[in-house]
């Protein structure tokens, strides 16, 4: 396994991804598309999600591909982003055709950053221009740390942010992830610069600082936020050939890159969620041991992502936690 040429979501050829952040709102978005539909799914194992259009990436439901995933900050609010990369979407012509209707499908999740100090005090939702904006910016290049949907991000210790990692495997597929990162939970070890995710850390991505020491066995984490300021959403994709049923086993493995980067996870107050893409650019080589390589690239992935999300935050004024960089960077 190697990381990818631009050790992005990107790598997925197809794949192409749009950022757009407020800086007055502290808050933004993300939006993962492609040129035409894919197939997706979701796993959800966080005690407070907040979501659209999900029941319908169940494998027994009638719509099987989807437009675009969108992951945003806003709270109950960042669902209306997906409103408006669908607005954008229509406009182009894309969606699933209902008689001469075009009707976009477009799944998104939502994490907690209304008490970030950003100014929240809109009268019309502002969250559905940052959806079409993002739309508009999508490409195969894009920025992490301190933007899009992880622009006013936080963690348990430091400033969070957005990340994106991806590898090539050995049977020439390949599998990125890409999340929003604000966890209860910290990605690094107590107060120290090592991060959790270093066991599979690929080229120095995040400071190649090594494994992280020595830490209490028994210790028992306490909440460092506040209750109800969390949640760690992510999409992991792959060019492979899967069906919905394979692609949620995909989700569900790459849970484990969230258990193993970020320390708790998966609390009752984070709304932890994994969406899975699948371009179908290339069959499985193995259609019996491919998913099972599949779901621990996706694990691995996901797990790079979150580290390299909070290594890359940069200051910004008002910041109410520090930053990864500011703290342990020189």
């Amino acid at each position: 396994m190697r990381a990818g040429p631009r050790n992005l979501i990107t790598d997925v050829a197809g794949l192409v991804v749009g950022n757009a952040q407020d800086a007055g709102l502290r808050s933004g978005c993300t939006v993962l598309t492609a040129d035409r539909p894919f197939v997706a799914a979701v796993h959800v194992m966080g005690g407070a999600p907040g979501t659209r259009e999900t029941d319908l990436l169940a494998p027994d439901k009638l719509v099987q591909e989807v437009d675009a995933l969108v992951l945003s900050g806003g709270s109950a609010f960042g669902l209306d982003a997906a409103g408006g990369v669908a607005d954008g979407l229509r406009a182009a012509g894309r969606g699933f055709a209902v008689g001469d209707i075009r009707v976009p499908i477009v799944p998104g999740a939502i994490l907690f950053d209304l008490l970030n100090g950003g100014d929240k005090g809109w009268s019309v939702n502002p969250y559905g221009a940052l959806g079409r904006a993002a739309l508009a910016q999508a490409g195969p290049a894009f920025e992490i740390g301190t933007a899009g949907a992880g622009f006013g991000a936080m963690t348990g210790t430091l400033k969070g942010g957005l990340g994106s990692a991806s590898a090539v495997l050995d049977n020439g597929l390949t599998v990125g992830a890409l999340v929003a990162v604000n966890a209860l939970g910290s990605a690094c070890v107590g107060n120290c610069a090592e991060f959790w995710a270093a066991p599979w850390e690929l080229d120095n991505e995040f400071g190649g600082l090594g494994a992280a020491r020595a830490y209490p066995a028994g210790a028992e984490p306490a909440p460092m936020k506040r209750m109800g300021e969390a949640t760690t959403i992510a999409i992991v994709a792959t060019d492979a050939t899967l069906t919905q049923a394979q692609a949620t086993r995909m989700a569900v493995a790459a849970h484990d890159g969230m258990a193993r980067a970020l320390v708790p996870s998966h609390t009752p107050f984070d709304g932890d969620l994994v969406f899975a893409a699948a371009t179908g650019a290339r069959a499985l080589p193995d259609p019996v041991a491919d998913p099972f390589v599949l779901g621990h690239a996706a694990a691995s992935c996901l797990a790079r992502a979150i580290a390299r999300a909070i290594h890359a935050a940069q200051p910004m004024p008002g910041d109410l936690q520090p930053c990864w960089q500011a703290r342990f960077g020189a």
